[in-house]
């Protein structure tokens, strides 16, 4: 993929040259950001994949980024990760990258990457403390019998852009985790109430999800996700999309 952005830089530019429908005075249209989404998964397997990868395709062709899927972790090297705005981990699982590609994506985000961990994001690399702390917590537990359930959330800040559409608080319905080793320096956005559903073990402040600038980049997780249902919900993906500006760099 190491030639990708060339590529579609050149697509691009064909594309314009070929419409001969600008002018001197026009202002050409700015060039579309390249996300690269990995799914890669070495634990269980979420079927929303799928449907989440097509959701973020959809967006990306309406707001003007593209979305390239890779499930190979050699595509985490410096040269190709140097090709895109930003970097999403949609419920990948367990240990997905090795000791080289590790300090690859490190040295992405020191350099100004971002990242966006989608639901079991939080549910790998459990022994890459670094990768902890950029995600900002690690998954624990959720509630079973049933494990996608109704649930209230309470949103602590609408000045964001993943969140400035919701209401105050609201209810709907996904597989709610449990949250350990959370890092203490994101800003929390999204609150579970705990006494809306049984299963919650993080109390009175369970965040669902938050931001913060890390080591050079940007970096947002969100704990929804788990169901395909989730990736049809206008308020969901209205949710994701802010998210993703923020992580461009738009606002």
């Amino acid at each position: 993929m190491k030639f990708i952005k060339s590529i579609i830089i050149m697509l691009f530019s064909i594309s314009i040259a070929v419409s001969g429908q600008e002018t001197e005075a026009e202002t050409p249209p700015k060039k579309p950001d390249l996300v690269l989404v990995f799914t890669k998964t070495k634990g269980y397997r979420h079927e929303s994949i799928a449907t989440g990868v097509k959701a973020l395709r959809e967006m990306g062709r309406k707001n003007n980024f593209i979305v390239l899927r890779t499930e190979s972790s050699e595509d985490f090297n410096t040269e190709n990760l140097a090709n895109y705005s930003l970097v999403v981990f949609l419920s990948t699982t367990m240990d997905v990258l090795d000791a080289s590609e590790q300090n690859a994506f490190e040295k992405y985000i020191q350099s100004g990457g971002s990242f966006l961990g989608i639901h079991a994001a939080s549910d790998t690399e459990y022994d890459w403390p670094w990768y902890g702390k950029l995600v900002g917590g690690y998954f624990d537990s959720h509630p079973n019998d049933p494990n996608v359930r109704e649930a209230k959330i309470d949103v602590i800040s609408k000045e964001h852009s993943s969140t400035a559409h919701l209401k105050d608080s609201f209810k709907r319905s996904d597989e709610w985790y449990n949250f350990k080793n959370l890092n203490p320096d994101v800003t929390v956005l999204m609150k579970l109430d705990e006494t809306s559903y049984s299963g919650g073990t993080n109390g009175d402040d369970h965040p669902i999800a938050w931001y913060h600038e890390y080591d050079g980049g940007r970096a947002f997780y969100t704990g929804g996700g788990h169901t395909n249902e989730s990736f049809a919900e206008p308020d969901f993906k209205q949710h994701l999309l802010g998210a993703i500006e923020w992580c461009l760099g738009r606002n």
